[in-house]
């Protein structure tokens, strides 16, 4: 392997003041907490003492702007972390951040816009429709062209949050109400079942070089791969390398980075898919991996041979990235 016990060159200089982002104020914010704590302990390892948390809520703007931060590693998840918005401030304030940029950021976690893109680059996703839930709203009518089940997702919500497989459409308007207290705009897609993979794509800055990590499978003990399965420990059986042939591995990594640059993201992402008769859907992008304990994206690193404080250098060296 090319990473294989070898370090990852720091560009950033060892006493740059670094905050780290997370916390937040989504629906996310434990999450993002535990990856922030994860990344800070990597970075002093690494020798960047100069590095501090901060929690991004809106006091945290005085912080930033009063703090004399010349990077930000991004560890937030979710809205306002995750959407372009924290991105967007740190354009203002002149601090260099890890990661997606400002555009593709809002992008990804537009889940409709998402898949319209990856569509028009002749990606596969599975077919959908997209609503804006209110009491007058003829259910039926709107589904009309799918097949049950659906999942239920909210447009701009993480984590699975809000996210429901329904049957019927009774289950189908208890979902709504449930999703739309994430986002007035909600995402029907039919439920395939199928094998449920992740890739990891990086982007390695001196070498200008991006890359797919190797897939991760996993299989759940949930229906499908909700809150509980991710962040709850021995709920999901991960596979790493996953169990597919050669040709099907490559033509995913390729699809992944394909998908990547077809939205405009930068430094890091996660492009996760549904396998289903031997077809690969992309369901979505992730702008900004989670990094904590269970994590997927430093469990794929981890298979390529790079470890967490090298994945964490990796990633700190696309604030470069213009």
């Amino acid at each position: 392997m090319e990473y294989a016990n070898k370090r990852v060159d720091s560009l950033i200089k060892k006493d740059a003041k670094i905050a780290v982002l997370c916390g937040g104020m989504s629906n996310e914010r434990e999450v993002s907490l535990r990856s922030g704590k994860n990344v800070l302990a990597a970075l002093k390892r690494l020798g960047y003492q100069n590095t501090e948390i901060v929690d991004a809520t809106r006091d945290s703007v005085k912080a930033l702007s009063e703090g004399n931060f010349e990077y930000a590693y991004n560890t937030l998840h979710g809205k306002y972390g995750e959407d372009g918005c924290i991105q967007g401030l740190l354009e203002i304030l002149g601090i260099k951040y890890t990661g997606c940029k400002v555009k593709s950021s809002a992008i990804c976690m537009d889940k409709e816009m998402t898949k319209n893109l990856l569509y028009a680059n002749g990606l596969n996703i599975i077919k959908s429709v997209c609503i804006k839930y209110n009491e007058n709203l003829d259910i039926k009518k709107a589904v009309s062209g799918l097949n049950f089940p659906i999942m239920v997702k909210p447009s701009a919500e993480g984590s699975s949050i809000g996210m429901s497989k329904v049957d019927t459409l009774e289950e189908l308007e208890r979902a709504l109400k449930i999703a739309q207290k994430s986002d007035k705009k909600i995402l029907l897609e039919e439920y395939l079942q199928g094998t449920s993979i992740t890739v990891g794509v990086l982007e390695d800055v001196k070498k200008a070089q991006i890359f797919a990590t190797p897939i991760l499978e996993f299989r759940t003990k949930t229906l499908w791969y909700d809150y509980e399965a991710k962040y709850t420990e021995g709920m999901t059986e991960f596979i790493l390398p996953a169990e597919l042939d050669e040709t099907l591995t490559c033509k995913i990594q390729e699809m992944a980075i394909k998908a990547h640059k077809a939205c405009d993201c930068t430094g890091v992402s996660r492009v996760d898919f549904l396998i289903y008769n031997n077809i690969p859907y992309v369901l979505e992008i992730n702008t900004n991996p989670g990094m904590t304990d269970l994590s997927d994206l430093p469990a794929q690193a981890g298979a390529m041979g790079i470890d967490y404080d090298n994945l964490v250098q990796l990633v700190l060296n696309t604030a470069l990235i213009d």
